[in-house]
């Protein structure tokens, strides 16, 4: 059974906006057994809504379409879905009511421009918004079931769970199933190499890649005669896509690399002590992202200048002045003194040349050093020459960082 994503928006046209709203749709969809076929984009015009809409629905069975539910003059969605029914619109007061006590929840004086959010084609089945003023809604459509839903992404995808996923989930016939599995540290073109030969030899499996920097998503699509059979083969092509890569695969779907590095800290009793120059807090900031990564990270020092790198971390100025700030020497004298500082188990510093200027024929934009220093065991550094402009780098460098403090907690074992 076929589906389609529509968004709307001319913050999306222009281009504006990066459309996030459309690939998550279409994966919860393909998800549920349905095949996507289009993934269309129109600007905030009643009359190409319209058009677009009645397009679509003569070819699919289900429509979603998110964005122009909101209270602005250019938020006409709604309309248009009146129009390409042929009916007027009628106000849902228990939507209104809804709307007036979130506001008041927040402290906030409802505008009357927020009132057009519960007008609904007539007849629209409405689906309630359970984290936003904007309610969405549902027509059929010459023969095709349209959901209409806010272009919020975290109200967009409540609404679907709630309302949407059980409204469609028995139309069609789940014989696929997908694993998304997460990796760091191969480029694409080597990933593609290590799993060659793998949909020569099953039939029944599709590999998609997505690359987002810095990791690549290998998607495994198996399909067959029942859901069940297909999830069999999925998982067991998943396990030998997993054989094949590696230590690259940190994690499966919504799975984040900086939660991965604290599953193996967290697991293995450890703790951690960060040392940041050109990264400028990012390391921090990912391994913060995790909920309790306060079990096991104790210090995150963006020691940015060489008086902070001496006086917070206890580096000596003649190192300094001898090696330079970016070097071995320095990277390995942050990590010793973030580990002493915090007595940690694991102490890990980054130091380097994010650019765009300040490199040089010796140590070019992209030298970046890295080192790793832990109780009772030697300090580890290294250096790489990072590719890409300033915000590339130091993203690159932080999950460098952060894969040296994987490795090492692995290798550790327990505390």
């Amino acid at each position: 059974m076929t589906a389609a994503v529509l968004s709307i928006g001319t913050e999306l046209t222009r281009g504006e906006l990066v459309n996030t709203n459309a690939s998550w749709l279409a994966e919860r969809l393909t998800l549920l057994g349905f095949e996507v076929q289009e993934l269309r984009v129109v600007d905030d015009d009643v009359g190409r809504i319209v058009e677009t809409l009645r397009a679509l629905a003569s070819k699919h069975r289900v429509i979603v379409a998110t964005g122009g539910l909101g209270p602005t003059t250019d938020d006409l969605t709604t309309i248009a879905a009146a129009q390409a029914l042929g009916v007027g619109l009628e106000r849902h007061e228990p939507s209104l009511d809804a709307i007036r006590r979130r506001f008041a929840k927040l402290g906030r004086e409802m505008s009357k421009t927020n009132e057009k959010q519960a007008d609904f084609p007539i007849g629209a089945t409405i689906l309630p918004n359970a984290v936003g003023t904007a309610p969405g809604f549902a027509i059929e459509l010459d023969g095709a079931r349209v959901f209409f839903l806010p272009g919020v992404p975290f109200e967009m995808r409540r609404i679907v769970e709630d309302h949407v996923e059980p409204a469609i989930a028995s139309l069609a016939e789940r014989t696929t199933h997908q694993i998304r599995l997460r990796t760091f540290g191969l480029p694409e073109s080597v990933v593609g190499e290590k799993l060659s030969g793998i949909e020569e030899s099953e039939p029944a499996v599709t590999l998609g890649y997505r690359a987002s920097f810095p990791e690549i998503e290998v998607k495994v699509l198996a399909r067959a005669s029942n859901h069940a059979e297909a999830e069999g083969i999925a998982r067991r092509i998943a396990q030998t896509v997993r054989d094949r890569l590696g230590d690259a695969v940190f994690g499966e779907t919504d799975d984040t690399f900086a939660g991965y590095v604290g599953q193996m800290l967290r697991d293995r009793g450890l703790t951690l002590a960060i040392a940041e120059s050109c990264t400028g807090g990012m390391i921090g900031a990912m391994v913060t992202s995790v909920p309790g990564s306060s079990e096991y990270l104790l210090l995150d020092a963006v020691t940015y200048s060489n008086a902070a790198k001496h006086d917070l971390l206890g580096v000596d100025v003649e190192l300094m002045r001898h090696h330079g700030a970016v070097s071995g020497e320095v990277a390995g004298a942050m990590a010793e003194g973030a580990l002493a500082r915090a007595d940690a188990h694991l102490g890990v510093a980054v130091t380097g040349i994010a650019g765009p200027g300040g490199g040089t024929d010796a140590k070019p934009v992209g030298t970046v050093w890295f080192a790793l220093a832990q109780r009772g065991a030697p300090t580890v550094t290294r250096t790489m020459n990072l590719p890409g402009d300033r915000e590339r780098i130091r993203t690159l460098a932080s999950y460098v960082a952060l894969k040296m403090v994987a490795d090492a907690a692995i290798s550790r074992g327990r505390a």
